[in-house]
């Protein structure tokens, strides 16, 4: 039986593995930062469209709509 050939992604993933060193693993986050980010993106949105006329959340939806559905056409 023949010996299966290796995928050329597979070599090359292990040439890199022998040139680079290994990276250090990610950091652990701090909880209290984490949690104070969450809670100041948690208010943003909302206060941004309490603040917001009805016009300005039209035009924004308007560009919105058109920027996922309007490629290709004038």
């Amino acid at each position: 039986m023949a010996k299966k050939q290796p995928d050329p992604s597979e070599i090359a993933r292990h040439a890199l593995d022998a040139v680079v060193p290994d990276a250090e693993p990610p950091k652990e986050k701090n909880p209290a930062a984490v949690a104070l980010g969450r809670l100041g993106g948690v208010k943003g949105g909302a206060a941004r469209a309490a603040k917001l006329t009805a016009e300005q959340r039209k035009e924004i939806a308007q560009r919105a709509a058109k920027a996922r559905w309007g490629h290709g056409r004038s």
